[in-house]
């Protein structure tokens, strides 16, 4: 939180507990959040003392057991007793993700490194992306598949495009067909030409055939047809649609659930309500799409849109990030401010103990 131009943190009743006192401070990941003190950076406990006291000219967050930071022009891997990892890496430096692995450059080919400063796999690849839930969209030539945290192949190296990873199944595009790779099997879908991932909130996720979007199951096969201009996912059995110039709800058997009347609509939570936009300003509503907190606010935590992957914006664990006029704050469900307070900025909670 920023508070009098000095950045703090609260706890989710929202009482501080690190009192605001740096002039630039970062989300806390695992035990430690990196602070700017003076001109150097450094990293505090949840208790805001000094873990590791500020020395650096610049510093990533910790990752499975390590952050990167920058000193005397030098990049290096450090533990959380300030303890340097040794490793081959010549090149850039990358971050460990929550895997426990980060990319390996060396000339023009990737591979991977794991916290013990030893290599995964060799460079072997011409570009490795981001691991989503321990699998990795990997390129050699104009061919991409996928390897597990472990550096091996999960899906060959064939496919002219590919999604991420999730469990239900992976978007995959081959030659001119678009299709979901599910158990081992490429399932065509009829006529797409563009497939968004797959969620953890559905067993549906979207596609798009001649300017229109609908929706798909793992099998390939169109469970909503494409009728509608935007789409965002499925959550709590409810998408938002954009139809006729205004946003509502359906369900997964593509029935409407709630007028189409908003100016924007997002994603259900799982506390059971979602963020819809009147005229500029948003507000929530509940399942049935009745309004229970009146739209005065502005959300901007991230979203989920058709141009996008599904982002945190609106309630989580019980809280939204809000703004309302120039301040930030929390409210809960029942739209009452955490702590009956408005502050300059606020982030998002993590997972920590505060």
């Amino acid at each position: 939180m920023r508070e009098n131009n000095m950045f703090g943190y609260i706890n989710t009743v929202g009482e501080y507990v690190i009192e605001p006192q740096f002039k630039l401070a970062k989300n806390f990941s695992g035990s430690f959040a990196a602070v700017l003190q003076g001109e150097k950076w450094g990293f505090i406990n949840t208790s805001g003392e000094w873990a590791i006291e500020s020395q650096y000219d610049k510093v990533k967050e910790f990752n499975s057991g390590y952050a990167l930071v920058l000193k005397e022009d030098k990049w290096n891997y450090i533990d959380g007793s300030n303890t340097i990892l040794s490793t081959p890496v010549q090149e850039k430096y990358y971050d460990f993700n929550a895997d426990g692995v980060a990319f390996f450059r060396l000339e023009k080919k990737v591979g991977l490194l794991g916290t013990d400063g030893k290599l995964i796999i060799e460079p072997t690849y011409d570009v490795i992306k981001p691991f989503v839930d321990g699998y990795a969209r990997v390129r050699n030539g104009k061919n991409w598949g996928m390897i597990d945290k472990k550096g091996s192949v999960f899906i060959p190296i064939e496919y002219l495009e590919i999604g991420d990873y999730n469990s239900a199944g992976v978007w995959a595009r081959k030659g001119e067909t678009f299709g979901v790779i599910s158990d081992g099997e490429f399932n065509t879908i009829l006529g797409a030409d563009k497939i968004w991932d797959f969620n953890n909130t559905s067993s549906l996720t979207y596609a798009r055939r001649i300017k229109k979007v609908g929706f798909v199951n793992n099998k390939g096969e169109w469970v909503i047809e494409p009728i509608y201009k935007k789409v965002r996912a499925f959550s709590n059995e409810l998408a938002p649609v954009f139809k006729d110039n205004f946003w509502g709800y359906i369900n997964e058997k593509g029935e409407e659930v709630t007028p189409f009347v908003f100016r924007d609509a997002e994603m259900f939570s799982k506390d059971g309500l979602a963020p819809v936009k009147e005229i500029k300003l948003w507000g929530f509503i509940d399942e049935t799409g009745k309004i229970v907190i009146p739209a005065e606010y502005v959300i901007t935590a991230g979203g989920s849109s058709i141009f996008s992957k599904d982002n945190l914006k609106g309630f989580y664990n019980g809280l939204a990030r809000v703004k309302l006029g120039k301040s930030w704050g929390f409210i809960n469900t029942k739209g009452e401010v955490l702590g009956g307070k408005w502050f300059q900025n606020a982030e998002l909670f993590v997972n920590t103990k505060l």
